[in-house]
């Protein structure tokens, strides 16, 4: 049985109570609640647009679907357009890009923040590419100023996968916000949690037109009286129940969901500030470990997890370090998916290329894992994680 699990629920009588409310209303789809939740998280985030989906994965699918369909050419994407990521994320940061045709084009990270290599970024971006995918990983913002100045003057979007990092901050503006588009999760284990759930925001009224659109069918039901989508509707709603002009999916959240992330985003100010109380004193004391390496943070994180990667001159190996933490019962997993490109069963369906090395990437995915941080006071588990894994363990016990 688990004493440090992976995740912990953030969730009280006001989310029930939230839930209720939705049951009394006998409107299960997507309505009030989810408009209302809309609104409030692109204030909370500083965006002009919110659009709530029914998971942080099928955020990313509209993020780049949209791109496909916008009238401004200088964002819009076509098959074969180059598109730079990390090589650690999670899955589906890369598949929508496999599943518009778009040529991927994997960068190592950096080692210490876990985010893109910014100096292997620098040199992979040449004439062909259109669009940097940056991702905010395990809470930790990117360095968007250096990302910015690379980028400058040329025809490159920024895009931000934020499913991991909602809260977190950059030079006091809010991670997700410094791309064109950003896209955040509200799975269970992560910062809020509305059952599943997703959003997309943007600055841009056409994006948010269009990203309405493809969330639901493809139909201009959802849209304003006038859209950049379909121009000027029927003032007769029959005449628009059933008018597609998108190749669109239906990933609406629900009604329940929308009412929970309200509750949520009340919450969430404090739920960051446990956070990062509990990484002052989770990095305080694995700083200095002569065989634990952890996350540097960039802006201010909104710690995830705690990440531990294995240094060259740890005794043990990793899954000797996994095997540690199952009988002292604290919850692992590896660093997202580790090096991407190892899968090579679903990477050939991809059009793809790696720039220079992969090696901290693949030092990662063999020496890596991250355990979970929560809402809630953690010293008394981060306590248990330093004694399992002190210095003198390493030394004695485990050499």
């Amino acid at each position: 049985m688990s004493n440090y699990p992976l995740a912990s629920s953030t969730w009280d009588e006001k989310e029930i109570a939230a839930i209720q409310s939705v049951i009394s209303s006998d409107q299960y789809t997507m309505g009030k609640y989810v408009a209302e939740y809309e609104k409030q998280f692109s204030d909370f985030f500083g965006a002009n647009y919110a659009v709530m989906v029914s998971s942080g994965s099928a955020a990313n699918l509209l993020m780049i679907a949209a791109l496909f369909f916008t009238k401004d050419e200088s964002r819009r994407l076509k098959r074969g357009d180059e598109v730079i990521v990390p090589a650690v994320s999670w899955s589906t940061t890369y598949f929508p890009l496999q599943q518009y045709g778009l040529k991927v084009k994997f960068v190592d990270i950096d080692q210490e923040t876990l985010n893109i290599d910014l100096n292997a970024l620098e040199g992979a971006i040449t004439e062909r590419t259109r669009a940097i995918l940056c991702v905010n990983l395990l809470g930790n913002p990117n360095d968007f100023n250096r990302i910015d100045s690379m980028i400058e003057g040329k025809n490159i979007l920024l895009l931000e996968d934020n499913c991991e990092s909602m809260g977190a901050t950059y030079e006091n503006r809010q991670a997700g916000s410094y791309g064109l588009m950003g896209t955040f999760s509200s799975f269970f284990s992560h910062h809020i949690a509305t059952m599943e759930g997703g959003c997309v925001i943007t600055d841009d009224e056409e994006l948010y037109h269009i990203l309405l659109a493809l969330r639901a069918h493809g139909w201009t039901r959802n849209l304003p009286d006038e859209n950049h989508v379909s121009g000027t509707k029927s003032p007769d709603p029959f005449e628009e129940s059933f008018k597609f002009v998108l190749p669109g999916y239906n990933v609406r959240p629900l009604e329940m969901s929308g009412a929970i992330g309200i509750e949520q985003l009340k919450k969430l100010p404090g739920f960051i500030n446990v956070r990062r109380e509990n990484a002052e004193y989770f990095v305080e004391l694995f700083k200095s470990h002569p065989f634990i390496q952890i996350q540097r943070e960039i802006g201010d994180s909104s710690w995830f997890g705690f990440s531990l990667v294995l240094k060259n001159s740890s005794p043990i190996s990793r899954q000797e370090l996994v095997e540690h933490l199952r009988e002292a019962g604290i919850e692992c997993r590896p660093i997202v998916t580790g090096n991407f490109v190892k899968n090579e069963s679903v990477l050939k369906y991809f059009d793809y290329e790696v720039y220079g090395t992969l090696d901290n990437s693949e030092y990662i995915d063999a020496n890596g894992l991250f355990v979970g941080n929560h809402h809630i006071d953690l010293r008394g588990q981060i306590d248990n994680l330093y004694s399992v894994l002190s210095p003198e363990k390493f030394e004695t016990d485990y050499a």
